[in-house]
């Protein structure tokens, strides 16, 4: 049992969310006379291709202590089997990873085949995989997993057992939190974090509407002539969409989840507004949003300017190409002097991701879910 909750540990820091987790199974040894097997099948949420995925799962079998005859390569004359699958005979394991299906994708490659090939063989898959996709259908067999288990020659059903897995997620607690803001500079990756971890957590996700704006591209060719009537748009367009979210959800029960918090529209317009123009910006602010709901928390993610310009200019917005280091630095500055003030009336985090990269390394990801826990609990 210990192995199964280490390497489901493992797939969720290596590999990706854990969604569900099957009851654990208990059947006689295959092929072999051994002790019995434990067995349970888990539902993950993967940005990772199916290959690697099944690197992964082979690299913690090794550094869980598995040692397979044949790694990653299919044995000549023996039955067609799942590159997971490749040993010269049964025998026992301190674990046993495959990677069954990835959702409805058919692959017949040298060292993977999806779905795994002898799904429809053994009851000890079938009955914790239709725990979890009841509604699953085999892509090339065109039938159900209850289908399947009917048509099974197994004679050895497995039997659940009282223990369960634990689902390493649990550890990030999302649920007390229901109004979350991710802000930070232009490129600092607000949306990339706002989409997964609503994503993950079964969040709500407001994202504003910059793409739409009609003004924003005229601004950074013509900063002093467009700069009012940008903010000016950009200004009804988020208290609409947060008015219009807010009264959707429930903030009692939702976990709502953005990518800017009102006062973005302060900082950025103290920036690129005259005094004269900012004072009576202000006033419609104020009038505006005087009434809407404000977020329990306020995370500001913080990066250098020489990295934001490689992230913007990786991105490729054409109009964005003309922004400065100085600019960049004058709306940081923006965003200390309101962390510093009590305008937000919430709890505030600072992540510096400098030595980040939560998109393309979970590790990194989970490094910042961490640090979100800590700080809210």
């Amino acid at each position: 049992m210990g192995h199964l909750q280490k390497a489901l540990d493992q797939l969720f820091e290596r590999v990706g969310q854990v969604h569900q987790i099957s009851r654990v199974y208990q059947s006689p040894a295959m092929g072999f006379e051994g002790e019995d097997f434990l067995n349970a099948v888990a539902h993950l949420q993967t940005d990772m291709a199916p290959e690697l995925v099944m690197q992964e799962l082979l690299s913690i079998e090794r550094d869980l202590g598995r040692r397979r005859g044949i790694s990653g390569s299919q044995t000549k004359g023996t039955e067609p089997e799942n590159a997971q699958s490749t040993e010269h005979q049964f025998s026992s394991r301190t674990i046993d990873l495959d990677l069954l299906a990835y959702g409805d994708l058919i692959l017949a490659g040298p060292d993977l085949t999806l779905p795994h090939p002898r799904i429809q063989h053994r009851l000890f898959v079938l009955q914790p995989f239709l725990e979890l996709a009841p509604n699953w259908q085999h892509p090339v067999l065109g039938l159900s997993l209850n289908e399947l288990r009917g048509r099974c020659t197994d004679s050895n059903p497995p039997k659940p057992i009282a223990q369960w897995l634990k689902n390493p997620s649990s550890k990030y607690d999302f649920t007390a939190l229901r109004y979350v803001a991710i802000e930070g500079n232009i490129g600092a990756g607000k949306t990339s974090l706002v989409q997964m971890i609503a994503r993950d957590f079964k969040g709500k996700l407001i994202l504003e509407r910059f793409a739409d704006n009609p003004f924003l591209p005229q601004f950074y060719q013509d900063p002093e002539r467009y700069a009012f009537p940008l903010e000016m748009s950009f200004l009804a367009d988020r208290f609409q969409q947060l008015a219009e979210q807010s009264a959707q959800y429930d903030l009692f029960s939702d976990l709502i989840i953005t990518d800017y918090d009102r006062y973005k529209s302060l900082i950025f317009a103290k920036i690129t507004l005259t005094a004269a123009e900012f004072d009576l910006y202000q006033k419609f602010f104020h009038m505006m949003h005087r009434e809407l709901p404000r977020p329990q928390v306020y995370i500001y993610l913080a990066q250098s300017a020489e990295r934001l310009l490689d992230n913007i200019k990786l991105r490729g917005r054409p109009y964005e190409q003309s922004i400065d280091a100085d600019y960049l630095q004058k709306i940081h500055s923006g965003y200390l002097t309101h962390l510093s003030s009590e305008a937000h009336q919430g709890k505030v985090i600072r992540i510096d991701l400098d030595d980040l990269d939560f998109v393309k390394r979970r590790g990194d990801y989970l490094k910042i879910l961490d640090i979100i826990t800590k700080h809210t609990a």
